[in-house]
């Protein structure tokens, strides 16, 4: 069974708004190796849509982008996407797959087949699958920025507190921290 990593750029003040971290070379080379490492992706259907609109174009090369950002696209169109949905059952981008039966067990199956693990990367879904106890680690990209709105991290809540064990901290030449967390007990 492979692990559910959720990772995701977030601000000192718990802010997951893509638009506030910062996007250079350096991040985009961290959110790579992740993806290098993960067997498949899982967004909920709002961050789906919002990839869907955008990474699929730098990968064909219809949008110019740096290096390390064409990169990250071309890996990501291969990479396997799941996708969380009760309102959309079409995913046409390359590699898509739906999860569309009940949200515990259809994530547990999919952590079950892939031993690489499963990165997920969508604010929401990470509550609800938090409340779920199915997050075995967190990889977080802390940017050094206050955001002052939200959406923030956990934003509906959890029932109790999550208690993580640190396994890594390392700092990036931008000021960001990425961290590394696994639940504890």
């Amino acid at each position: 069974m492979g692990l559910l990593i959720f990772s995701i750029n977030v601000t000192l003040d718990g802010c997951v708004d893509h638009q506030e971290g910062i996007a250079d070379d350096e991040t985009h080379a961290y959110f790579t190796r992740l993806m290098d490492d993960g067997g498949a992706m899982l967004w909920g259907r709002f961050t789906y849509e919002m990839m869907e609109g955008y990474w699929p174009a730098v990968a064909r090369g219809d949008v110019e982008a740096p290096p390390a950002i064409r990169e990250w696209a071309v890996k990501l169109e291969a990479k396997p996407k799941y996708v969380v949905s009760s309102t959309r059952t079409d995913f046409p981008w390359n590699n898509s797959h739906h999860i569309a039966d009940d949200l515990r067990a259809g994530v547990q199956r999919l952590k079950d087949a892939t031993s690489a693990g499963v990165l997920l990367g969508s604010g929401k879904l990470a509550t609800e699958l938090d409340r779920l106890d199915l997050i075995d680690e967190y990889k977080l990209l802390v940017h050094p920025r206050i955001a002052g709105h939200g959406p923030t991290l956990n934003e509906g809540g959890l029932s109790s507190t999550r208690r993580l064990e640190l396994i890594s901290a390392k700092p990036l030449r931008n000021g960001a921290v990425a961290m590394h967390y696994r639940r504890g007990a």
